[in-house]
C-alpha cells in the first residue's frame, strides 16, 4: 500500500493563520491528478506540532474526502506521549485513514528498549498499519537496525521512513528486516541508492512541488530503470536540495507560494525565509522550469 512516492503534504494557512481548507483540497487534487502513490498529511512537513487537535483531524478528514479511495492516506500520529499517540491513532482509524506515520518520541530520547515498548503499545492500540519514522537529526533519537528488526515482527508495524541520511545504516536495516517489510527513504535525494539496496520508495517533500516527477523517479526505481531515475534526479536535484536551505517546510512552502499554489504563511516558531534564501529558491524554480508557466519535463 505504501510504496512508490508519498507526499509529506504541507498544510496551507490563510494570512490570519487559520487553516486554508479550500487550498488544501486543491493541493490534494493536484497530487492525485499527477499520479501520486499515497498521501501523508499531518507529518512534520505539515507543521503538525502547530496544529490543534481538531485541526489535525480536519486536515486528515479533508485529505480522505478528496482522495476518495483513489490513493492511500498515511496520517501522521507521533510524539513523546505514548498514550496520546494511541488515542490519536484510534481517532484517525475511525476517520478511515489507511495507516499512520509515527515519528519517534523527541526530547525525552528513549532508549532502544523504550522505542520498542512505545511502538509495541501503539500497535496494540490500533488496527492500522504503522510506519515508523526515524529522523535522528530532528528528534535526537535513532531507531537502530536491530530495533527495527524487532519491530518488524509485530504484525501491523509494516514499514519505516528512514531519514538518518546514513546509507550504511540503511544497508544494515535491509539485512535486519524481512523482505516484505517496506523501507522508504525520508530524503528525496537518497531515493535511488536506497532503492538499489531494496528500498520501496520515498516519503517526499519535493513532491509537493513536482508530484508527477517524484513519482516517476520512485516508479522507475521499482522497475529497475535506474538510468531513467538518474536522469530525472539530475534534473531536479537542485530543487530537492534547495528545499532544505532553511528548516523544512520553510523553503518548500516559499517555493509553492512562488508557484501560485498557496499563500506564503507559516505558524511560529517557523518564519518566512531570509531574503537571500528566497532569491536562491526562486532561481532554482526558474532553472527547473517551474516559474515559466510551461509543463515540467518528465
Amino acid at each position: 500500500m505504501f510504496t512508490g512516492c508519498g507526499t509529506a503534504l504541507v498544510t496551507p494557512f490563510r494570512s490570519d493563520l487559520s487553516l486554508d481548507e479550500a487550498t488544501l483540497r486543491a493541493l490534494v487534487r493536484r497530487q492525485i491528478e499527477a499520479g501520486i502513490n499515497f498521501l501523508v498529511p499531518c507529518g512534520t512537513t505539515g507543521e503538525s506540532p502547530t496544529l490543534s487537535h481538531a485541526e489535525h483531524l480536519r486536515v486528515v478528514e479533508i485529505t480522505l474526502e478528496e482522495a476518495k479511495g483513489k490513493v492511500p492516506v498515511l496520517a501522521g500520529a507521533g510524539g513523546y506521549n505514548t498514550h496520546e499517540v494511541i488515542e490519536l491513532a484510534r481517532e484517525l482509524e475511525a476517520l478511515g485513514a489507511d495507516g499512520i506515520l509515527s515519528v519517534t518520541p523527541y526530547y525525552n530520547k528513549p532508549t532502544q528498549e523504550g522505542l520498542c515498548q512505545h511502538y509495541r503499545a501503539i500497535a496494540a492500540g490500533t488496527r492500522l498499519p504503522i510506519v515508523v519514522y526515524s529522523v535522528q537529526g530532528r528528534t535526537g533519537v535513532n531507531v537502530e537496525p536491530a530495533t527495527l528488526g524487532r519491530l518488524a515482527k509485530i504484525d501491523n508495524i509494516v514499514a519505516v521512513k528512514e531519514a538518518s541520511g546514513n546509507i550504511g545504516q540503511m544497508a544494515t536495516v535491509m539485512q535486519e528486516v524481512p523482505e516484505d517489510f517496506i523501507v522508504l527513504s525520508g530524503d528525496d535525494a537518497i531515493t535511488i541508492p536506497l532503492a538499489a539496496l531494496g528500498g520501496r520508495g520515498v516519503i517526499s517533500v519535493a513532491s509537493n512541488e513536482i508530484p508527477g516527477e517524484m513519482t516517476a523517479i520512485a516508479q522507475a526505481c521499482l522497475r529497475g530503470d535506474y538510468a531513467g531515475a538518474r536522469a530525472l534526479q539530475r534534473q531536479f536535484l537542485p530543487l530537492m536540495n534547495i528545499n532544505f536551505i532553511e528548516s523544512n517546510p520553510i523553503p518548500v512552502k516559499a517555493a509553492m507560494a512562488l508557484m501560485g499554489l498557496l499563500e506564503p504563511v507559516w505558524r511560529l516558531p517557523l518564519v518566512p525565509p531570509a531574503a537571500d534564501s528566497l532569491a536562491k529558491i526562486e532561481a532554482v524554480l526558474q532553472s527547473v522550469g517551474l516559474l515559466r508557466g510551461v509543463p515540467v519535463a518528465r
